[in-house]
């Protein structure tokens, strides 16, 4: 399945396109090393303490480059999520020079409301920034798109973290 926009890339574009769509899972060895770290995660978020959250999803995301071999990047957490008409930003990946100094940002709160983002929500956004340095750096992609693969890597890294126990625990069924 491609999605709308594939009519409007170029060739190689659209050679980058089929070659993400057919990698449909990331392997993380070790995956149940992290899994401690994800109901911590739930409740930094329920009590709304960005710093601890941040904390917590570099300590995510160093493990998830660090088993992937991969380069590690920076995570920010900030609070409100820019919006404008097209919407609100939920996560925003940053390659940076050489792709060496990639940059992923998230935002705690909806921008309309001022809400803390729902625990699952916010877990797959961080992994879909992931997926983006993945594409690039692991991959060797030249771009990154949002293809049928690349969510079904999302889902897979989120499926390795997030196991049965780990989701009732935080109570995020």
């Amino acid at each position: 399945m491609v999605f709308a926009y594939y009519n409007r890339l170029s060739l190689a574009q659209k050679r980058v396109y089929r070659a993400s769509d057919e990698i449909h899972g990331v392997t993380l060895p070790r995956a149940e090393e992290l899994r401690p770290v994800i109901p911590r995660l739930s409740r930094a978020l329920e009590r709304e303490d960005r710093s601890i959250v941040e904390q917590l999803c570099r300590e995510i995301a160093d493990g998830i480059t660090a088993r992937l071999g991969v380069t590690p990047l920076r995570v920010r957490v900030l609070a409100v999520r820019p919006s404008a008409s097209w919407g609100e930003l939920h996560g925003l990946y940053e390659p940076g020079p050489g792709r060496a100094h990639a940059i992923i940002t998230l935002w705690m709160r909806t921008a309309k409301q001022k809400r803390v983002v729902a625990f699952k929500a916010f877990l797959r956004t961080l992994l879909h920034e992931l997926c983006h340095h993945l594409d690039y750096e692991l991959y060797r992609l030249p771009d990154s798109f949002h293809t049928e693969g690349f969510y079904k890597r999302e889902s897979s890294l989120f499926h390795q973290l997030v196991a049965d126990a780990v989701v009732a625990d935080t109570g995020t069924r």
